[in-house]
């Protein structure tokens, strides 16, 4: 490691070891990075405290001696444990805004992001009067914190079963300042909710079905199985969340929820729903929308 170290120059050089080596490894990526060329210029930029935005005045220029040991920590780590590099570095970054991550609560990536940074268009007629959202199991906080940025007059009830998600959630929503807009409470599902009712619901629940979690890559084992794991289908929770969300919707609310690649699971569960499926840039037929009089069919 001495002689790798000593040729190491360069941002230019930290950045094509790290590739090689993510290559090599056959690292599988989808928390935060698509592939070992972004999470290497990610790892390095951050390991430099350099903007995340700006490679090519920085890639020349020579790495101090306690600053490649930083990035080949790094990087081994990465490697030889295959930890998300969002647990690894604390942070991972959702439609232009940062979050704090932790290994016991899942990496922020949901593609509803990209439907909230477009405030749910054309779904949401009148976002200026959108008063109450509900970010059911919230994890980090991330969408929840993303709703109240798209929909600022709007309160937002973040809610997780999980204690430290719950704690994680508060550290996200203080770092943007919105305790005054977001209410993070630990709940199962509806539980502590009370009667209260939203203009819409917002989901990412755990939808890997059994088979597939056996299959996961290291990866994603890393995370916790509670975020993840659906049951025998994916759709476990699913099933008690679609029942009880038409008691938590006004007459013309909605729910957009997350399914993954949980398609035919999802369609084989509820056969006598006709979901619009809401397509993103990244994905299709993973993130569908029902509103509350599709709902009532199942009770």
């Amino acid at each position: 490691m001495t002689k790798i170290h000593n040729e190491l120059k360069t941002v230019r050089d930290m950045i094509r070891f790290a590739v090689s080596r993510f290559n090599q490894a056959k690292l599988s990526f989808g928390h935060g990075s698509d592939s070992a060329w972004d999470e290497a210029v990610y790892l390095v930029l951050h390991t430099l405290n350099l903007p995340l935005d700006t490679l090519e005045p920085f890639l020349d220029a020579r790495l101090l001696e306690e600053e490649k040991k930083l990035c080949l920590k790094l990087i081994d780590q990465r490697v030889k444990k295959r930890i998300p590099l969002a647990y690894l570095i604390g942070e991972a970054w959702l439609q232009g805004h940062k979050f704090i991550a932790d290994k016991r609560v899942i990496v922020p990536r949901s593609p509803i992001s990209e439907l909230l940074s477009e405030q749910l268009n054309p779904w949401v007629v009148d976002p200026e009067n959108t008063a109450n959202i509900l970010d059911m199991c919230t994890g980090s906080g991330c969408l929840a914190i993303l709703a109240a940025l798209a929909f600022p007059q709007a309160t937002i009830d973040a809610v997780d079963i999980s204690d430290y998600a719950i704690r994680l959630a508060n550290v996200n929503v203080a770092m943007y300042g919105l305790e005054h807009q977001v209410n993070v409470i630990h709940s199962d599902l509806f539980e502590a909710l009370g009667n209260k009712q939203y203009d819409f619901i917002i989901c990412n629940p755990p939808y890997v079905n059994s088979t597939s979690m056996k299959a996961l890559p290291v990866e994603y084992q890393n995370e916790p199985e509670l975020a993840l794991d659906g049951g025998e289908d994916g759709m476990e929770l699913i099933r008690r969340i679609l029942k009880l969300s038409p008691s938590h919707l006004q007459d013309d609310g909605f729910i957009v929820l997350e399914i993954g690649h949980e398609y035919e699971n999802f369609m084989n569960a509820f056969p006598t729903l006709d979901p619009v499926f809401l397509e993103t840039e990244t994905t299709s037929h993973c993130i569908l929308l029902l509103n509350r009089t599709q709902l009532l069919t199942l009770e």
